[in-house]
């Protein structure tokens, strides 16, 4: 290639220390095609128009002046004044056209494009801003793309509009924020291949998890067509995630994904010269299926950590990386098209711990995809468009169906967002993380149903899903400073059920997981009776039949049972992100320990459950393994967790058998493990026994010889030991975990279990309800508790100023340095 011209510079002659030259897009795609194509990353070609080409032309047009005139002075938090500025300064600069040296290089440049891809040759132009992808500040959205630009005409109408678009509406807000000169920052254009999503499909990647900051995984986001509706929020995509460690290891495995409604695609428009892109409905075939194979997740995870581990390495410091990618229809590979730094999570403080939390409850009046995980209130303001934007208040919460950058004015005052459509990394969303405020997004038909509700309480404190609240409901935000707290010799673990919140939890001061309960899991993402998955002609009432089928549909053509394959993917995947979200400290997973009463009412479990007096003490916990009416949902339960561990390398996985009452039973659960692949001590298993019957105290010395620890339920020990049904609220009064008889089993089975080398933990509910409870086990010297979230930090802090009373040392670790 001849040496570049003035004003053009091909990626190939780029890196990412041109930011001045070409703007922060331009500058990566510089980089890494040059570092990272020979490492497998594909990317298409393509070549920048330096900020001088912009520059140049505003002062041979000598438009500078006009550009003050209208800036200098500006308001910005005056909508009118600042639209009217905006509109105005995009004319001069689009007036201002391209210098004649920089339109004869750009088709030179153009020209020598269409010869390596052929005269049909359509191209993407994107504005690349001086001051942009910087790692504190993203520019993600201020500045305009164009798409499916044909010939030479349309492409230097492209790069002016482009130019343009430096002083849209948003970009001028953004810079004011930001604190960046309006004329110290330039537009660079992009010009590269149109890799063909139109025919596919395409989306973005975050090297880190948006909402909670956890560093561990890649988040892919994806629908069909370009990749313009996922960006701007317009449909609801699908989501993946990938570990990165075990993934760094050579296990191939997706931890996690969530089917998007993918309502509309973007494609190619017949008429080119004016529409050249237009949206349609997806095909429901389409809609209900994921818009990438598991193949070509992991293929984008590799794109990504590469990316990563790159930028990382370039800039001496972490740098997680927001990238763009698209699917090409013709050639079947997968491309990368932009990357940047991300700006938001991977700024926030690893010593200071903030949680909202509800106080109180509420009617729900509509939920969509959590963003953050804060709480926010005020009066919903429904706007439709951009013409009313003027007519929001600050305080209020703003709904609308979607936002795009032109919005972003009005979105900086509000107490929170609300949008019909979008996914967690749409326009919205971006833009919530980036302001701190908390956003529902995909919430349907919010716009109709928040009308006339007046105050609400936008919550995304409860998980992935996002409540809206009618009225505002009590709430708290409470504050710890990780660096004052010192771990104690005990280890403190946290009981939890809820995958949704495992990032987020992953964060509390901790070592590990000593209790994640299956059921959870079953009742929200599988909802449906195992026995009933795999024989649904079996479910006599034929709605709920109906539901079955429609749950093990999409997997019908993965080969062998379809109702089988969903189960092991949705337990693997719920008990996957625990494992991954604490690794690799240990998660110990209680196999399923539902009462026959609570598996009849799932969905068609009705049929395959028998009918008991008291459930509480009948067919529960190890008593169905290996029965003949629930062994082969069992060996599902196996074969979900040996997913975990071996498909997913997440080694760090324990587990534990509930309830077991004796030896014999202990003896052919165990067995029966082993032959579905889950042998205790092959590759690393441990597995521990809940010590909840008084049998498994008095006995646990024989039972030591069959498990690698114990892990107390006190709320089943206590209800046996007293005789007391915890499920009644007659004799409620009766249960009490600091009865004398329930300390002395507590006493028991912590000694048993140190006289035969075995852990001892506990992971009933008396620790967290009763501090005392927690002083006495420590005293006994027990190695681990296991604790509800909420009551972690101050038990933790607890039993340091016991040991500390005992003379014992604590460890060394730091909990900022987690």
């Amino acid at each position: 290639m001849s040496p570049a011209p003035t004003y053009i510079r091909w990626f190939e002659d780029l890196t990412i220390d041109d930011v001045p030259l070409v703007g922060g897009k331009n500058a990566s795609l510089g980089e890494m095609y040059r570092e990272l194509l020979p490492l497998g990353v594909k990317q298409a070609n393509g070549f920048a128009v330096t900020a001088d080409a912009y520059r140049d032309a505003i002062s041979a047009a000598g438009a500078w002046p006009k550009l003050h005139a209208l800036l200098d002075d500006l308001d910005k938090s005056d909508v009118k004044a600042l639209a009217k500025a905006g509109r105005q300064a995009r004319e001069i600069v689009y007036a201002c056209g391209l210098t004649e040296q920089t339109k004869n290089e750009i088709l030179a440049a153009y020209r020598t494009l269409q010869e390596d891809y052929g005269d049909e040759l359509s191209v993407a132009v994107r504005s690349s801003a001086t001051a942009e992808d910087l790692p504190n500040a993203s520019f993600a959205g201020q500045h305009d793309t164009y798409l499916n630009i044909h010939g030479e005409e349309m492409l230097l109408d492209a790069v002016k509009r482009c130019n343009a678009s430096l002083f849209t509406d948003r970009a001028i807000s953004y810079r004011t924020d930001q604190g960046f000169d309006h004329f110290k920052v330039a537009l660079s254009a992009c010009v590269m291949k149109m890799v063909r999503s139109d025919l596919k499909s395409a989306g973005v990647i975050f090297t880190i998890d948006t909402e909670s900051g956890f560093k561990d995984s890649v988040f892919i986001t994806g629908a069909y067509g370009l990749g313009e509706n996922v960006v701007q929020g317009a449909v609801d995509v699908d989501e993946f995630y990938v570990h990165k460690p075990t993934f760094k290891q050579g296990h191939r495995a997706v931890l996690r994904r969530t089917l998007g409604l993918k309502q509309m695609k973007m494609v190619y428009a017949r008429n080119t010269a004016r529409h050249p892109v237009v949206n349609v409905p997806t095909p429901e075939a389409d809609q209900k299926r994921f818009c990438l194979t598991d193949e070509q997740v992991l293929t984008l995870a590799d794109y990504a950590i590469k990316i990563e581990d790159h930028y990382t390495a370039r800039r001496g410091r972490p740098m997680p990386m927001d990238i763009e990618w698209a699917l090409d229809g013709v050639d079947g590979e997968l491309y990368i098209v932009q990357a940047r730094p991300e700006t938001v999570a991977s700024q926030k403080s690893g010593t200071m711990l903030e949680e909202y939390v509800l106080k109180g409850t509420g009617e729900i009046v509509t939920q969509g995809r959590a963003v953050g995980t804060k709480i926010g209130q005020g009066r919903a303001r429904v706007i439709t468009d951009v013409a009313h934007l003027s007519d929001f208040q600050p305080g209020e919460v703003l709904v609308s169906d979607t936002t795009t950058p032109d919005w972003e004015p009005v979105m900086k005052t509000a107490a929170a967002i609300i949008t019909n459509r979008g996914g967690r990394t749409c326009h919205a969303a971006i833009v919530a993380r980036e302001l701190g405020i908390p956003a529902v997004v995909g919430a349907q038909e919010a716009t109709e149903r928040l009308k006339d509700v007046g105050v609400v309480t936008v919550s995304c404190a409860e998980g992935d899903v996002g409540n809206i609240y009618k009225g505002e409901v009590p709430f708290e935000i409470e504050r710890t400073d990780l660096s004052s707290i010192q771990k104690p010799n005990t280890h403190i673990m946290i009981n939890l059920g809820n995958p949704e919140i495992a990032f987020k939890t992953s964060f509390l001061p901790n070592d590990g997981v000593g209790l994640a309960r299956m059921e959870f899991i079953i009742n929200e993402y599988i909802k449906a009776h195992p026995m009933a998955l795999l024989y649904p002609e079996q479910v006599a009432d034929a709605g709920q039949r109906a539901q079955i089928e429609a749950m093990i549909e999409p997997y019908r053509d993965r080969g062998g049972n379809p109702g089988a394959a969903f189960f092991i993917e949705k337990l693997s995947e719920g008990v996957g992100t625990i494992a991954a979200a604490f690794y690799p400290k240990p998660v110990v997973v209680r196999m399923s320990d539902f009462k026959s009463n609570e598996y009849a009412s799932l969905v068609g479990g009705r049929g395959f459950e028998p009918v008991e007096e008291n459930p509480m003490i009948g067919f529960r916990g190890a008593s169905r393994y290996a029965h003949p009416a629930y062994q082969e949902a069992y060996a599902l339960e196996c074969a979900a967790m040996r997913r975990v561990r071996n498909d997913m390398g997440l080694t760090n996985l324990k587990l534990m058998i509930p309830f077991c009452r004796r030896i014999d039973e202990a003896e052919k659960v165990l067995a029966m493990m082993a032959e579905e692949g889950l042998a205790r001590g092959q590759n690393g298993l441990e597995v521990y026994v809940m010590c909840e019957i008084p049998n498994n105290v008095i006995l646990i010395d024989a039972f030591a010889k069959l498990f690698d620890g114990f892990s107390i339920g006190s709320n089943d020990l206590t209800q046996l030991t007293l005789g007391v049904d915890r499920d009644s609220q007659m004799v409620a009064f009766d249960f009490d975990e600091r009865d004398p008889g329930v300390l002395a089993f507590l006493k028991a089975a912590v000694e048993g279990a140190q006289r035969n080398g075995r852990h001892s933990g506990i992971c009933g509910q008396a620790p967290s309800d009763y501090i005392e409870i927690a002083k006495y086990l420590v005293e006994l010297g027990i190695d681990s508790m296991s604790l509800t979230p909420d009551s972690v930090v101050k038990t933790m802090i607890a039993v340091k100023e016991l040991e500390d009373q005992l003379g014992r040392e604590g460890r060394s670790e730091s909990l900022a340095a987690e």
